[in-house]
């Protein structure tokens, strides 16, 4: 069941439209968003990547940058050790793109999900000895591998760390100790004592910044980086980064970029998708293009991903990018049959009791298990963990809500498991087959959550009635925008609406068009993207409903009217 509630911040919303020149309703979105203070409102409207904070503010980087300087300027061999999600195969092309700009000896691997697992384990280890390697920088992962970096300096290497991830503790009465591996310098803005003023970067982002302060202290150019900005941007929507600060400012620029890309696989990427002829936003990315890179390191090797970001021939690029489009429609079919199985068992077992959700599903395909725990999440709203049957043991993902700190407590239970890693909201973990009824026993005994914990709430920005919308107000409405996790879409309200004139459409007959009409008569178009079938059960026999909704501009025949896209009803 729902919970709607209404936002209830206050400010003087008149006195900051005049100020801005824009219309209360924007100035309340603004203040809904926690943006207080008119130089945070002049950054969120209009910010540029000048207002990003310096890189040299990072712990380390200064020191790292040095490191690749000297390993530059000896020959030394240097290898990339990257991660085969999004933001690891950007932050790996961003990394070895730059260096060998620079001249550095540098290759990358990029772990196999399967053969490898992630991040940096003993055989990679090894095998960079034996190839000779000199230095190991990894990029999205490494926070977590304290035994194989110390193996790794056992063997004579260096060891450089970017990453982005909560760094490892234990917990002895309430005091944490943090754990961190012995690297020769660590980048991550997430350890306790690092000055970075906003520390919910992604991997990329730190990759990007490290070659910034690499190249101002080689002399060279900066601004030949800047192609990179769009590569930070997709990889910060990827990983479901808040869109808050500077990565907001970041992902606003690097959509303006993105299309007028001079990238060849991206350019190929957006036409293989459909996509060669619309303005890019943070959806196209999430959902779209996004899926595409990730699709090649859950199915196949990212090695095909990082492959199109590298390539420069445009007939390759097309192959490439058609490839990755077919693979990630396989991956779709493959998470739709895992996640109906999944419904199934929690519907049909006593795991519809629990609080947190741990879900094994052995043929599982172990890359999409995190895509089916945020399906699962998003119907129950419940903390799920989706655990697969891989070839030592079982293999998952986990995805959370709001007030539940997944990482944490995995930390409480990590006697159980193998290996572990990641967020607050989101968790990647390896668990023997036999403890992972312990498992799922222990996090439900440990669970605080509380029924209006696990209640989903739909917050409402503004009530307002559907005759106040004006074609203004949704073009002011891009100013809010990029949308994604931490600066959401604006959610509006109104009651007592009459639906009519009810159409299923679209060749997969999943939208629903249909008629509004308000309190005082007038008439308006809607559209409804989720199950029409459900939504029009929900409707007979009702003759108003309360709606929320979101207005957009439709242009047919170059006719432009207004649309609302309704999200709820109730």
């Amino acid at each position: 069941m729902e919970k709607w509630m209404v936002s209830a911040k206050k400010a003087d919303f008149n006195a900051i439209a005049k100020t801005f020149g824009i219309d209360p309703v924007i100035a309340r979105l603004i203040r809904n968003r926690d943006i207080v203070g008119e130089e945070a409102i002049e950054a969120y409207l209009h910010g540029t990547l000048s207002d990003i904070p310096s890189p040299h503010l990072l712990k380390d980087i200064d020191k790292a940058a040095l490191i690749l300087q000297d390993k530059i300027r000896a020959g030394a061999r240097i290898r990339i050790l990257g991660d085969y999600d999004i933001d690891g195969v950007t932050a790996t092309f961003i990394l070895k793109k730059a260096l060998k700009r620079l001249g550095a000896r540098v290759d990358a691997y990029i772990p196999d999900r399967i053969l490898d697992g992630y991040g940096i384990h003993e055989p990679l280890v090894r095998k960079a000895v034996s190839d000779g390697i000199d230095t190991l920088l990894t990029c999205d992962n490494g926070i977590a591998a304290r035994g194989e970096i110390g193996l790794a300096k056992d063997n004579g290497m260096t060891v450089i760390v970017t990453d982005h991830h909560e760094i490892p503790f234990t917990e002895e009465n309430g005091t944490k100790t943090y754990i961190l591996p012995p690297a020769d310098a660590i980048v991550d803005p997430k350890q306790p004592d690092c000055p970075y003023p906003f520390e919910g970067i992604c991997g990329a982002v730190v990759a990007f910044k490290l070659m910034q302060v690499l190249y101002g202290r080689m002399g060279e150019d900066t601004g030949l980086l800047e192609e990179f900005v769009e590569i930070a941007a997709i990889a910060t929507v990827g990983d479901v980064m808040d869109l808050a600060g500077e990565n907001r400012i970041l992902v606003k620029e690097g959509l303006r970029r993105l299309n007028e890309t001079k990238n060849t696989g991206l350019r190929a990427l957006i036409a293989a998708c459909g996509l060669g002829e619309k303005p890019m936003t943070s959806y196209h990315i999430g959902f779209v293009i996004g899926p595409c890179i990730n699709a090649s390191g859950r199915l196949k090797t990212a090695e095909k991903a990082l492959a199109l970001l590298e390539c420069e021939d445009a007939e390759k690029a097309a192959i490439l990018a058609e490839e990755l489009r077919e693979l990630n429609e396989e991956r779709k079919r493959l998470t739709d049959e895992a996640r109906e199985e999944a419904y199934r068992l929690i519907d049909e077992t006593p795991l519809k009791e629990d609080r947190v959700l741990v879900v094994f599903l052995p043929s599982c395909h172990e890359s999409i298990a995190g895509i089916v725990a945020g399906r699962i999440r998003e119907k129950y709203n419940k903390p799920v963990f989706v655990l697969t049957r891989g070839e030592k043991s079982a293999k998952g993902s986990g995805r959370s809500i709001e007030s539940y700190s997944m990482y944490e407590e995995m930390n409480r239970c990590s006697h159980l498991l193998i290996q572990f890693g990641g967020h607050p909201m989101a968790a990647g973990l390896s668990i023997r087959e036999e403890d992972i009824d312990a498992f799922r026993k222990e996090l439900n005994d440990n669970c605080r959550l509380t029924e209006e914990d696990l209640t989903e709430k739909i917050l409402i920005d503004v009530p307002m009635p559907l005759s106040y919308v004006t074609k203004e107000l949704i073009r002011q409405l891009a100013l809010l925008e990029p949308f994604g996790k931490g600066n959401p879409k604006p959610v509006f309200a109104c009651r007592n609406v009459h639906l009519f004139d009810e159409r299923v459409v679209g060749s997969a007959r999943r939208t629903l068009k249909m008629k509004l009409r308000d309190e005082n008569g007038r008439s308006f178009e809607a559209v409804y993207f989720g199950d029409p079938m459900e939504m029009l059960a929900f409707l007979e026999g009702r003759d108003t409903v309360n709606i929320t909704y979101y207005p957009e501009i439709n242009t047919w025949n170059h006719v432009e009217n207004i649309q609302f896209v309704i999200t709820n009803v109730c």
